[in-house]
């Protein structure tokens, strides 16, 4: 199997784990279901998966194109290791922000950057400014262009 199968085949078992833990229950009703094994388990696959794409992936990457990509990957997958810990270290039902931050993301997604803007500094401030300002001419050049046609479609709603 070659890497890009192997990690794709990879990225949907997280997901599916992701689409479990999605229709959880919260609560007293966290325990019953078993959530916290399915934390685990996703907690296990994904520290996994960051630590052989960290040892492995990104290094060929590196090797191939340069230090860019890869060094903003690992900057990620570091980010996705701190959400991991917190994770852990909460209890299974704990109440999270999630509807507020899905209706964040939501709106954000429809006025965010359809383009790839490598030189923007990923701090949130700079994103949440200067990014608004790159999206404008994005979508600008899309609508003119007729690129805004080929737009995916946004999640489904639940």
């Amino acid at each position: 199997m070659d890497a890009l199968t192997f990690l794709r085949d990879d990225h949907k078992s997280v997901l599916g784990m992701l689409e479990v833990l999605d229709g959880a229950p919260s609560g007293t009703g966290a325990e019953v279901s078993g959530l916290r094994t399915m934390v685990t388990n996703l907690i296990i696959a994904e520290s996994q998966h960051e630590a052989i794409e960290q040892q492995f992936f990104w290094p060929a990457v590196r090797d191939v194109i340069g230090d860019g990509l890869a060094d903003e990957a690992i900057a990620q997958e570091q980010a996705g290791k701190k959400l991991l810990q917190t994770l852990e270290d909460k209890e299974p039902g704990d109440p999270e922000d999630r509807e507020k931050i899905g209706e964040q993301l939501e709106a954000a997604k429809k006025v965010a950057p359809t383009r790839p803007h490598p030189d923007t500094p990923p701090s949130s401030l700079v994103q949440k400014t200067m990014g608004l300002g790159a999206a404008t001419v994005d979508h600008v050049r899309d609508a003119v262009s007729g690129r805004d046609a080929d737009n995916p479609p946004d999640p489904q709603q639940h």
